[in-house]
């Protein structure tokens, strides 16, 4: 049993009692902090893909920020332990985690948008992250447990490629997941891939929000024609088939690709494009699904202005 004299919101490392508890005080002191920070967080939502390469931590990050400038506040972890590429896309990769006595603080996007990442550990970008599964188990939880997150409406938890020891960390450890969203693409080889993920979300109970169909056709600069450069409607077809919700096709827009490299969200840089339009979506579809009702937090909107890299962003 965990002594009285500890603060469940206490690290460890930073309690003054700690060496006058056994190991297995210490265990139980993780989970009940792990249990009272999971429990100011309202929702919380995987984002998963059944293969690399289909823009799963694009679609992570556009729908957090979406949800943020929604009014809600909202966390992002970047579960993806060896190829963390969250900070890069939100311009914050040069960022340091700093801790406090109630844990590690998220780093800020906005008053409402925290993130945190295995990038803000390793050093240098290029340092790779060669661990095996019970180490990237102890990092998540501790980024889950350890972590000063606040009061969320929703924590988007953006996975790593296929259905191993990562999803199965965070299924574990969160327990309580509203659901996951699969991100594939139109091609046979994404979309094979994708129903295995719907497949391995329900195979550890976690409901399934649905499927995205990412890079879903390009409309052409010239004769403003959608051309299929990977199909089209594939994730539609399998969703059908798997009985789970369609949650809309985001389009190719060469632009994604220059925002995410000079930390611009997308949603933010062009709010009228087709493709931010789906991501708005799909932040609607995650919020009726989870039971919020309203579209926006009018009060939380008023609260404060955006700011991103010093710009005020309109809403």
């Amino acid at each position: 049993m965990v002594k009285e004299k500890c603060e469940k919101d206490t690290v460890c490392d930073t309690c003054n009692e700690s060496g006058s508890c056994s190991q297995q005080e210490k265990e139980a002191h993780q989970q009940e902090r792990l249990t009272s920070r999971l429990s100011h967080i309202k929702h919380r939502i995987m984002v998963m893909s059944g293969k690399g390469g289909v823009g799963k931590s694009t679609v992570s990050t556009n729908l957090a920020v979406t949800l943020s400038l929604d009014g809600f506040d909202v966390g992002l972890l970047d579960a993806d332990i060896h190829g963390p590429n969250i900070p890069k896309m939100l311009g914050i990769e040069s960022k340091h985690v700093e801790g406090s006595s109630h844990g590690m603080i998220p780093i800020e996007v906005f008053p409402n948008l925290k993130v945190i990442s295995m990038a803000f550990f390793i050093g240098g970008r290029d340092n790779p992250v060669i661990w095996r599964g019970p180490l990237k188990h102890s990092a998540i939880g501790q980024f889950l447990g350890e972590v000063d997150w606040g009061d969320l409406d929703f924590l988007v938890v953006d996975l790593p490629p296929g259905t191993g020891d990562e999803p199965l960390s965070v299924a574990h450890l969160i327990r309580n997941v509203d659901g996951s969203i699969i991100v594939t693409t139109p091609q046979d080889v994404a979309l094979l891939d994708s129903r295995k993920a719907v497949i391995f979300s329900r195979m550890i109970n976690i409901p399934v929000i649905g499927i995205v169909e990412n890079m879903s056709g390009l409309i052409c600069p010239h004769c403003s024609k959608e051309i299929p450069l990977f199909k089209s409607g594939g994730g539609e077809k399998a969703a059908h088939d798997l009985g789970v919700s369609f949650l809309g096709r985001i389009p190719i827009d060469p632009e994604m690709v220059t925002d995410c490299d000079r930390g611009m969200p997308f949603v933010m840089a062009h709010p009228k494009s087709e493709a931010a339009n789906a991501f708005k979506q799909l932040a609607d579809r995650s919020k009726e699904y989870v039971g919020f009702k309203e579209i926006e937090k009018q009060f939380e909107k008023e609260k404060f202005p955006y700011h991103f890299k010093g710009q005020e962003v309109k809403r």
